[in-house]
């Protein structure tokens, strides 16, 4: 069972202790299901304990379940890739920042959707600032 003892959370059994570290997600996860399935807390009272919902409980416990311990740590959250700009994409707009150098970002987006792929003027204009693309300004000497 997991306790918070002078400041310090610890796993605590019959025959002692053992020190949590409070940033050691899997090691809270994974004492919420085992309290939850083997000290018969069960799932919406561990949820609770640990502030999980209880749904998240099941999420957590499937993950265990399929990956193990592996499966308890944080995810990163959003989209896992760059699923508007593509490299297709990208080349695209490089092209027609090429052949029409005055083109504006939404013109250049305007052109790029009518082929058929989806992308917003701003993302264009993400490109031409990755890749140095953008219009110089000319400064005057004073």
């Amino acid at each position: 069972m997991l306790r918070r003892n002078r400041g310090e959370y610890v796993l605590e059994g019959p025959a002692g202790t053992l020190p949590v570290r409070e940033e050691d997600e899997v090691a809270f996860k994974l004492a919420m299901l085992f309290e939850g399935e083997c000290e018969g807390l069960g799932p919406t009272r561990a949820a609770k304990k640990f502030k999980y919902s209880k749904q998240r409980y099941f999420q957590l416990r499937k993950s265990f379940e399929e990956s193990g311990t592996d499966g308890l740590r944080n995810q990163k959250r959003g989209p896992k890739t760059n699923y508007r700009r593509t490299d297709e994409v990208t080349r695209q707009v490089i092209r027609h920042r090429f052949l029409d150098p005055d083109a504006s970002a939404e013109v250049v987006a305007q052109k790029i959707r009518q082929s058929g792929m989806p992308i917003a003027a701003r993302s264009v204009q993400r490109i031409f600032q990755e890749y140095g693309l953008q219009k110089k300004t000319v400064r005057r000497s004073s």
